[in-house]
């Protein structure tokens, strides 16, 4: 017994299909790729998404919205959050390591929500206004990068 003398018992394999072998076989002549045409051709590779010369889905439908090319997204972090760590120098490794953001190399910013009573010393992309104040109030810093 052979890897490649093995068939399955209950034969569920089917044997491929013999094109182009003369009229008697049912797909003799044009090989059941109809007549003329580029389909017709060797080599011819139709797209995955193509539609039969039909209008595509994609220009079917209605274009929405707006999508800008130039928007930044930041990794929002709340001071409250900052506070809870208890640490005295916090920058976007740090913030990576606890979990309060997915990427230190994605820029941060810092909002405002909550109370800040520790003095720490924060690294970061952008502080909001609120965030910057109650930061320096409590005798930290907000480095921006």
């Amino acid at each position: 017994m052979k890897l490649n003398s093995l068939s399955p018992i209950n034969g569920s394999t089917k044997s491929r299909k013999r094109v182009g072998r003369g009229h008697g076989s049912g797909l003799g002549k044009s090989a059941g790729r109809g007549d003329k045409g580029a389909g017709q051709r060797s080599g011819f590779k139709r797209r995955a998404w193509f539609e039969g010369g039909q209008m595509p889905l994609a220009r079917r439908l209605p274009m929405r919205g707006f999508h800008n090319l130039f928007k930044k997204d930041f990794q929002i972090v709340n001071i409250n959050r900052i506070e809870a760590l208890g640490l005295k120098e916090v920058n976007a490794q740090i913030l990576k390591e606890n979990g309060l953001i997915r990427s230190a190399l994605k820029p941060v910013k810092i909002l405002g929500n909550g109370d800040m009573k520790s003095k720490i010393d924060i690294t970061a992309t952008v502080f909001s206004k609120s965030a910057k104040e109650k930061i320096e109030k409590a005798g930290g810093t907000a480095t921006v990068l």
